[in-house]
């Protein structure tokens, strides 16, 4: 006798997978026995919105991003007061750049969360998705209804993907209100007294985030391509971001010359460039030809093992 299927478990505010699936229509006068069962559209992408930013592992993401600049101005000011006497060096140049305008602490703010931070919420919102349902045993459900695999793949990889873009966005912007109140509206000053008029800063802003997020997706691929292979969303959260500290050590390694330049993370910081007074942009250009070839293959790899995954295992 076959088992019959029970709805499992959701996250906190998530949409239980039935009700983007099926709807029960009961005719009138019809006896309970002879309710007809429609298909809707096949987990809508509004369904998949909605189950998605319902969980807390979002919830507190985004919390955690807005809270940083928060901390940082509370840092910079309990720092200031502790250490006005013995404080110098590159650590006091920081500071003072930090706190020098909004544009500057903004700036700040995206270099230290940049390499780490978004670099842990790309791999949480694309690797968690896939292995979150197959913990929760909804994933069989989800398959054995007529939902077709590339389908639901790519729902969850667009809403994570997108997760992954606001987060990208959101950053520099709440950074810029934020330094904007405490710091005042000042433009961009870099350490050697050069600056940056805000018609000049806010569009190489916009493109250095945008560089910022195309790094992201070799990373986010990786996590996305691991979860299609365990249901432990720890397993392809956390397996992601060690592939990105293992690579980031194996890019210090001169050895590798010639090589570690096609390591997803070698030009991460080449966003910089496009801040300076002169820009250059061939770091750029090379860093994102090469986080698109390393996010392409590892999408593909998580589609193939996908489709030919054995959905009762």
């Amino acid at each position: 006798m076959s088992e019959t299927p029970r709805p499992a478990p959701t996250d906190a505010g998530a949409q239980p997978p039935g009700e983007a699936l099926l709807e029960v229509m009961e005719p009138a006068g019809a006896a309970p026995t002879q309710a007809i069962t429609r298909v809707r559209s096949p987990l809508s992408w509004r369904a998949e919105v909605r189950r998605q930013w319902g969980r807390r592992r979002t919830t507190w993401a985004f919390g955690l991003l807005l809270a940083l600049p928060l901390v940082l101005v509370g840092s910079f000011f309990f720092g200031e007061r502790s250490s006005n006497s013995n404080r110098g060096g590159a650590t006091s140049r920081i500071f003072d750049l930090a706190q020098s305008g909004a544009a500057n602490f903004s700036l700040v703010l995206v270099f230290l969360a940049s390499e780490l931070l978004l670099v842990l919420l790309a791999a949480l919102f694309c690797g968690d998705a896939v292995p979150s349902e197959a913990s929760w045993a909804s994933l069989r459900y989800l398959l054995v209804a007529p939902v077709q695999r590339a389908r639901l793949l790519t729902s969850k990889l667009v809403v994570g993907v997108g997760s992954t873009l606001l987060a990208t966005v959101l950053l520099p912007a709440w950074g810029l209100l934020v330094g904007g109140i405490f710091y005042g509206w000042d433009p961009l000053t870099n350490p050697l007294g050069e600056n940056l008029t805000w018609g000049q800063f806010l569009p190489r802003l916009a493109l250095a985030m945008g560089y910022i997020f195309i790094t992201l997706l070799p990373i986010a691929a990786i996590a996305f391509w691991l979860g299609t292979r365990s249901d432990a969303p720890l397993a392809a959260v956390g397996g992601a971001v060690l592939v990105s500290i293992l690579l980031n050590i194996l890019d210090q390694l001169d050895a590798l010359d010639p090589y570690r330049n096609a390591f997803p993370g070698h030009y991460s910081r080449a966003w910089q460039d496009a801040l300076a007074v002169t820009p250059d942009y061939s770091d750029m250009l090379h860093g994102a030809l090469w986080s698109l070839v390393w996010a392409v293959a590892f999408t593909m790899l998580a589609y193939r093992r996908f489709r030919r995954s054995d959905i009762l295992s």
